[in-house]
């Protein structure tokens, strides 16, 4: 069974730093590009990072870049999201997921969410 369980989600002022992590158990995750996603009230989910197996390949929306930097630990099968300069428009549940094809799309496995919201 493929599981995807994020965490490090809270309440930061503007400004502030948080990091997410995700840690993958079952068959996934060797040869996976990981990313991370997000979706704000009322709008759709949003592509904010994403990185390859060998964590050679990363790519960013331009509304984070700068100011966000995924990375994955391998041996732990964990994949992180470091958020810097945070700002009210950040405000979402953000999503991490799984894809054997690509850095930037073809995400098939999810995990369930983790708020984040970035208070001014």
């Amino acid at each position: 069974q493929v599981q995807l369980v994020e965490s490090g989600g809270g309440l930061v002022q503007a400004g502030g730093s948080l990091r997410l992590s995700c840690a993958v158990s079952g068959r996934i995750f060797t040869n996976y590009a990981m990313g991370w996603f997000r979706q704000a009230p009322g709008k759709e989910r949003a592509f904010v990072g994403g990185i390859s197996w060998r964590g050679g390949t990363t790519a960013y929306a331009d509304s984070v870049k700068g100011r966000f930097t995924i990375s994955r630990d391998n041996a732990n099968n964990t994949v992180y999201l470091q958020m810097n300069s945070l700002k009210p428009q950040d405000t979402a549940v953000y999503y991490c997921a799984a894809s054997a094809t690509g850095v930037t799309y073809n995400y098939n496995y999810w995990g369930q969410g983790t708020q984040v919201t970035v208070s001014s």
